[in-house]
């Protein structure tokens, strides 16, 4: 089983940014906790993170060519923003969980609009780093 993770912008700044928000955890925290994962479940996972829309929109578009059978997402900013990673997913038609660290529902009012949820099997949203974890679980799960 194949499974992509794609991290949005700033989120390579865990660890710094907002900590209030997002925690002391770190962007190689992260990577660590979906590299655990990985081997305890026996899955291929891949972890991507860009600061550019079209780099996530083409990172997407290649998962079908490269037969991924899942992708985690966290657009990050672009939840509230990007029509042209919604319909990057809606296009390859691959199973898909949003995940947010933060609750954003109980944020800003902007924050609470994601763009990409209606091409997702699932949202989860506050629940850290650990969301990851649940995203990966699910798509295992369900494939």
């Amino acid at each position: 089983m194949r499974i992509l993770v794609i991290n949005g912008p700033n989120l390579n700044m865990l660890g710094i940014r907002e900590k209030n928000i997002y925690g002391n955890e770190t962007y190689n925290d992260l990577i660590d906790l979906i590299e655990k994962t990985s081997i305890e479940n026996n899955i291929d996972i891949e972890v991507y993170q860009s600061n550019h829309e079209g780099d996530i929109v083409d990172k997407i578009q290649d998962s079908y060519f490269n037969k991924t059978d899942g992708i985690v997402i966290n657009p990050a900013a672009y939840t509230h923003t990007s029509v042209a990673i919604l319909d990057a997913l809606k296009a390859v038609n691959i199973p898909t969980v949003e995940v947010h660290i933060s609750d954003v529902s109980k944020r800003e009012d902007f924050r609470k609009i994601s763009y990409v949820r209606s091409a997702c099997a699932k949202t989860i949203i506050g629940k850290g780093l650990y969301g990851y974890i649940e995203a990966i679980l699910f798509l295992t799960n369900k494939l």
